[in-house]
């Protein structure tokens, strides 16, 4: 098993815990705020925290950070590559999502893979909403994921949804 070193810090949309191997990132999720915020002395992953800072300040990122994705299904994959592709402040349907991998019928099963993505933010799974409109879930909560489309809707998170493309 590869070692995995971690980072808690700072951003406008609360503190994040960076969860990194060699081969890449493989979590990021909300943390406590921390006490300490140590260094990172890496380029790469300084890198990846200026790039989700730019994000929760409002900024639309084309993420340049290497995935670690050890542990995941050959299905969970696909469906978080569909997900890099939703352009920002944009939503699609979890039906749309399972087209995009060849299984119209799979909704559900794609639901269960973006509540698995462990890398919420630059996997955007919240841009993943149901067919009618209404937010579906989220691995990080509601409140998180009006937060996150409401940022990306310039404030206005029915906008962003109102782009729901089924």
């Amino acid at each position: 098993m590869a070692r995995v070193n971690e980072v808690v810090f700072e951003t406008g949309v609360g503190w994040l815990r960076l969860q990194w191997s060699e081969r890449g990132v493989c979590a990021l999720s909300w943390a406590q705020p921390a006490r300490v915020v140590r260094s990172v002395s890496d380029p790469e992953i300084r890198s990846v925290i200026e790039q989700v800072r730019r994000y929760a300040e409002g900024e639309p990122v084309r993420w340049q950070v290497r995935l670690d994705w050890g542990g995941a299904t050959a299905f969970q994959r696909k469906v978080w590559r569909v997900l890099q592709r939703i352009p920002y402040g944009q939503t699609r349907s979890y039906v749309w999502v399972a087209r995009q991998v060849g299984l119209p019928g799979a909704a559900r099963a794609v639901g269960r893979a973006c509540g698995a993505n462990p890398i919420p933010i630059i996997v955007p799974c919240h841009r993943v909403v149901a067919g009618d409109g209404s937010l579906g879930g989220f691995s990080c909560g509601l409140k998180r994921k009006r937060l996150l489309l409401a940022l990306e809707g310039g404030g206005d998170e029915l906008r962003a949804v109102a782009t729901i493309v089924r």
